[in-house]
């Protein structure tokens, strides 16, 4: 076996957990492929000559690329989108995935993704790195140009953030699916009272379509307005099949129609209601994601 052939094979031990960072931190699953790759460039071309903790400084290399990323991503936009669903892990109850079991281990939820968009860089990579894998503010500091202690305030102001806008959701499986099937339904059978029984008061719809389907692009908030979309969006559909799945390790569904998937559900339930659905319909990245005809 040459160095290179070595290296490859103890970047590969390291892979998951390297994607696991980039997926948190960018919330894109192309992005964090794009961002691991970049990490495994850079070792091939260095070598890891004087590195005591391998996966540490590829923990670093990768925080530092997704960081680099983030920041163009806020220079590219002119305008804030309105709505952005990041991309949905998604895996089938009877067909364990180990790659998305490894990016899901420390639970984080498509609600929690959609906070963390919302997030400064430096303070999404303080929280990331810290509250979720660990990495000590010492370490954390170089990365974003401050001082440890300023990098805890970073993460400080990440959590508040966090823990004033995500919801944390039902631990239980089978009670989230239950509530989701029950809302489903309801959906189809026409029954407003139903779906208002399973549904949060302030529950929020976000969808997000893409530039594609800018018309299916939107936020609903509130039990009345989200159930009656539901019940018009059902209306004539009866060609329409969801397919039971796990978004981001959680109760949904794929919506199909003529035996292709148009629409990932993604929700969050919690105290026995639904609280927050999150819509990917966006052509482009459901066949990235493999789930529409190339």
């Amino acid at each position: 076996m040459n160095e290179r052939e070595w290296l490859a094979e103890r970047f590969e031990e390291h892979r998951a957990h390297l994607k696991a960072v980039a997926y948190r931190m960018l919330g894109s699953l192309t992005e964090a492929d794009d961002a691991v790759q970049d990490a495994w460039l850079r070792l091939s071309r260095s070598g890891a000559s004087g590195v005591e903790n391998l996966g540490g400084w590829l923990t670093t290399i990768v925080a530092h690329v997704c960081l680099n990323m983030l920041r163009s991503r806020d220079l590219r936009r002119e305008e804030p989108m309105d709505v952005h669903v990041p991309d949905p892990i998604i895996s089938f109850e009877e067909a364990a995935n180990p790659e998305h079991e490894a990016l899901l281990a420390d639970s984080v939820g498509l609600a929690l993704q959609v906070v963390l968009d919302t997030l400064a860089p430096a303070e999404r990579l303080a929280f990331v790195l810290h509250d979720m894998f660990d990495v000590p503010f010492e370490e954390i500091a170089p990365m974003v140009g401050r001082s440890p202690e300023a990098a805890r305030q970073l993460a400080s102001r990440a959590r508040r953030r966090v823990r004033g806008s995500a919801r944390v959701p039902d631990a239980e499986l089978g009670a989230q699916r239950q509530v989701v099937d029950a809302f489903c339904t309801a959906a189809r059978d026409g029954d407003f009272d139903a779906l208002i029984a399973v549904l949060d008061p302030d529950v929020v719809l976000r969808s997000d379509g893409g530039p594609a389907r800018p018309s299916t692009t939107r936020v609903v908030r509130g039990a009345m307005r989200v159930a009656r979309g539901a019940l018009g969006g059902a209306r004539g559909r009866t060609s329409v099949l969801l397919r039971p799945a796990l978004v981001n390790g959680a109760a949904g569904v794929i919506m199909m129609e003529g035996g292709q998937p148009f629409a990932v559900c993604g929700f969050t339930v919690a105290g026995g209601k639904i609280v927050e659905i999150d819509i990917v319909s966006d052509p482009e990245r459901l066949r990235l994601l493999g789930l529409a005809p190339k």
